[in-house]
């Protein structure tokens, strides 16, 4: 049976989008290439541990009502995603090691002790900046946008408080360092901004949106907030997506690769697959793949040549390089935290190569993702790998073994920071690079996706010249991170909802 719609990737965009579709009624088939859902935000197992294979760090996922829109989603769907909170985590910074959480008082001790009483001073300064861009940045929800005509219908009852905020408004749609940059005067709180903005968009604060940031203050730094990890590590928020999509109808097929986007009368009618199977649409293909991967999917002459030379042209982050470990846990520090923050050296940027390392450590919060007594840790270099240094090699080659080697020495020093045994308690020991983020998650140069810079480029709609085709997830507005994709998934699949099932779903969450 021909299928309404056929979602291309499976990512936290895509599958967004199709359960979104399903649950308007609309039949829909993903097409992931892997044999593991999830892209970036898939689990695997090895030998009784269980990886997260990209970033771990979530909110917003244990409470509702909840900004977050892949909350939101699960609301939707019912389909619970249980979770565990903390509220700490480490940092390793020139400044020194310190423990920090969210929450804005907590920080400010942490400010005062580095830095006194002016630092303090200036981020409570900041902090109510940021309390109205906060209050402008969810006055229309995402949940509420659509990409057409019908949107002043679903976004409508949400335009006077939109009004009522003014320039605010205005003030989201560039950088968040022209903000910041009028409060901030002390480095240490510059150089932390920067780090947050990098971990969140791939992008110092000159590049991260005013309104990444705006929601990211809104939610972290709020009284009685918690982080959350959600039990069984972030396959299982995939899980719980896939079991909304087969629930309401649509179908998941893995190892399912698509090697182009068929195209008939100058309209996306299906795609055909690695194996030569063409699978039918209806309405339309939706590409979760990268910008770069998508244009390769489209016959030469499918779009316009200004068009496809426009986007082959967008700027892309760097890659990442990983190191997932099972280790031996008798007798580690009791003081460990869930993740550590490393940073090396503020003078270079934030966004230098491995200048910035990750460390999550999610089964001390989660003690199923490793057999007892042993603990799973992931250790990550945030978008700063380049990929020109991996070019060209051959995985099998002694050359690419060494290099690994080489360039994970950084990611060894900073845990060594945290457990300084760490070498002899590995028992499982994984390297990921940009050849394997290209690989696995068919993400040109690896990359952690679009680099578009705040204030000066938005991110492109999901819309195409194709007729029938669309693109979701972090190519497209808003851009990069889960919450940005989800929203994305959920505004490309609102387009194809009637205007009484959007405004329905709306007041389901209101219900929440």
């Amino acid at each position: 049976m021909n299928s309404d719609f056929i979602v291309v990737g499976s990512g936290i965009g895509g599958l967004s989008c199709a359960v979104m579709l399903a649950y308007y009624g609309r039949m829909v088939t993903v097409c992931e290439s892997h044999s593991l859902a999830g892209g970036a935000a898939h689990s695997f197992e090895r030998e009784g541990f269980i990886f997260d294979s990209g970033p771990s760090l979530y909110s917003g996922l244990s409470y509702t009502p909840s900004l977050n829109p892949l909350k939101q989603i699960l609301d939707i769907i019912e389909e619970p995603v249980p979770c565990v909170n903390y509220d700490t985590w480490g940092c390793c910074l020139p400044e020194g090691q310190f423990k920090t959480s969210v929450g804005a008082d907590q920080f400010c001790e942490v400010l005062r002790q580095l830095r006194g009483e002016k630092a303090v001073a200036e981020w409570r300064k900041l902090q109510q900046v940021m309390k109205p861009l906060g209050r402008a940045v969810v006055a229309i929800p995402p949940a509420s946008f659509r990409f057409d005509r019908n949107a002043l219908l679903t976004m409508g009852r949400f335009l006077p408080h939109a009004i009522a905020q003014g320039s605010n408004l205005f003030k989201l749609t560039g950088a968040f360092s022209d903000i910041a940059d009028t409060v901030i005067t002390d480095p240490f709180i510059r150089n932390w901004l920067d780090l947050l903005c990098f971990l969140l968009s791939g992008l110092p604060s000159n590049g991260t949106s005013a309104a990444e940031m705006a929601f990211m203050f809104a939610d972290w730094y709020r009284p009685g907030v918690l982080l959350d990890y959600p039990i069984g590590g972030s396959g299982s928020l995939v899980k719980a997506l896939v079991k909304g999509l087969e629930k309401f109808g649509g179908q998941l097929r893995c190892s399912s690769h698509v090697e182009e986007i068929v195209v008939e009368n100058q309209r996306a009618v299906g795609v055909r697959l690695g194996s030569g199977e063409i699978i039918r649409c209806q309405q339309g293909v939706i590409s979760n793949a990268s910008v770069w991967n998508t244009l390769k999917l489209i016959p030469v002459d499918g779009v316009p040549t200004k068009w496809r030379a426009k986007r082959e042209q967008t700027p892309a982050c760097d890659s990442f390089l990983h190191l997932h470990l099972g280790i031996d846990g008798t007798d580690l520090p009791s003081d460990l935290a869930c993740h550590y923050i490393i940073v090396n050296d503020w003078s270079i940027g934030i966004d230098a190569p491995q200048n910035v390392v990750l460390v999550s450590i999610p089964s001390l919060v989660n003690p199923t993702l490793a057999p007892p007594g042993k603990q799973t840790i992931h250790v990550y270099t945030p978008a700063n790998e380049p990929y020109h240094l991996w070019a060209g090699m051959k995985r099998n080659s002694l050359a690419y073994q060494q290099q690994k080697q080489e360039r994970t020495s950084v990611m060894w020093q900073a845990l060594e920071r945290i457990i300084p045994d760490i070498r002899s308690r590995c028992e499982v020991t994984l390297i990921g690079t940009p050849l394997t983020h290209e690989r696995f998650l068919r993400r040109k140069y690896g990359s952690y996706g679009p680099a578009i810079q705040a204030g000066k480029e938005l991110f492109p709609s999901p819309t195409t010249p194709l007729l029938g085709l669309w693109c979701c997830g972090d190519s497209t507005f808003p851009g990069i991170g889960l919450p940005a994709v989800a929203a994305n998934g959920m505004m490309v699949a609102n387009t194809f909802a009637s205007v009484p099932q959007h405004l329905q779903m709306l007041n389901k969450i209101r219900a929440n």
